[in-house]
């Protein structure tokens, strides 16, 4: 099969060309948003190939992955025609939550793919058919050493997105563990949360070397308010490490006791933190159980075979 989709999720797309098809992804002279191509920065494999817009036309194209709601418009501009439809949500609701009209609500021909139970819950997916195939990781292998007595964050562009991804709380939890927090447009983030240098360290990594800077740290840290479900979660867990996180959208489906902590008390988060911090081979047992825990619900095989069955029914 030959799938469709723009370069907009660099993780999960990871994860999904790890497949049996054949990847197309649209390529502009700019790679710009609608041309991006292959990823730099992750490692995919040769079944993804980069193709010009003016030659889509040319290309048998079996099946689109939609991401955004202006993508069915390219396909009808580029293509010329729509093969089946399936259009992926990646992100929780934002606006008049729980009344957030989907774009794809109603959309004929269009299979809606939601990456966790809470946001179909919180999406109103209209007479659309809706479904959900949770994420999936590429395994990066049990790494942690926690040699490194920091807490980890891994969040992009935290001073624009501020509350969302909890930025606010970044102060809290520097007082319990200097913080390395890892992601792009970190730089500077020291300064404008009025936090001394060696309590805030911000790190821009590719993402190999960003699998092993967080294993270095002593525990995994998810101030995020709203989101989906933060891959950097899932990866901390796969690699070994104890996570403290917010018990906020899919997180307490997906850390289950034992593989670290979940509250919405931030002194219970914080003492957490500091408790890891002390204590390495209490940080090693339940870093432990978070990637006992991740493996089964969050590997590749499993998410590989939900998107095969998927693929196979919108086709037929």
């Amino acid at each position: 099969m030959r799938i469709l989709l723009w370069h907009v999720h660099g993780s999960w797309t990871t994860a999904f060309v790890q497949g049996p098809h054949t990847y197309v992804v649209p390529v502009t002279p700019d790679r710009g948003p609608d041309g991006l191509g292959r990823a730099r920065t992750y490692d995919w494999p040769d079944s993804v190939v980069e193709v010009p817009p003016e030659r889509l036309r040319d290309e048998p194209i079996d099946l689109v992955v939609l991401q955004r709601p202006h993508e069915l418009a390219l396909v009808d501009a580029w293509l010329g025609r729509r093969p089946p439809l399936v259009y992926l949500e990646h992100n929780a609701p934002h606006g008049d939550v729980p009344d957030t009209r989907h774009p794809a609500a109603d959309l004929p021909g269009v299979t809606l793919v939601h990456v966790t139970h809470f946001n179909r819950l919180m999406w109103d997916s209209g007479s659309a058919p809706a479904t959900v195939i949770e994420h999936g990781v590429v395994d990066p292998g049990h790494r942690w050493t926690g040699e490194v007595p920091h807490a980890a964050v891994v969040v992009n562009e935290p001073i624009r997105r501020g509350r969302t991804t909890g930025t606010d709380l970044l102060p809290a939890f520097a007082a319990a563990a200097p913080l390395d927090v890892f992601g792009m447009r970190t730089d500077g983030l020291a300064a404008p949360l009025g936090l001394p240098a060696d309590r805030c360290r911000s790190h821009e990594l590719t993402q190999a070397d960003l699998h092993t800077a967080m294993a270095r740290r002593r525990v995994y840290v998810h101030p995020v308010r709203w989101t989906s479900l933060g891959l950097s979660l899932l990866e901390a867990m796969h690699l070994g490490m104890p996570v403290v996180a917010l018990a906020t959208t899919e997180v307490t489906e997906a850390v289950p006791p034992g593989a670290g902590v979940v509250s919405n008390r931030i002194d219970v988060l914080t003492d957490a933190v500091r408790d890891f911090v002390a204590d390495p081979l209490h940080a090693r047992l339940i870093g432990e159980g978070a990637r006992a825990a991740a493996l089964p619900r969050y590997g590749l095989s499993r998410f590989l075979d939900d998107w095969e069955r998927l693929l196979k029914e919108v086709t037929r």
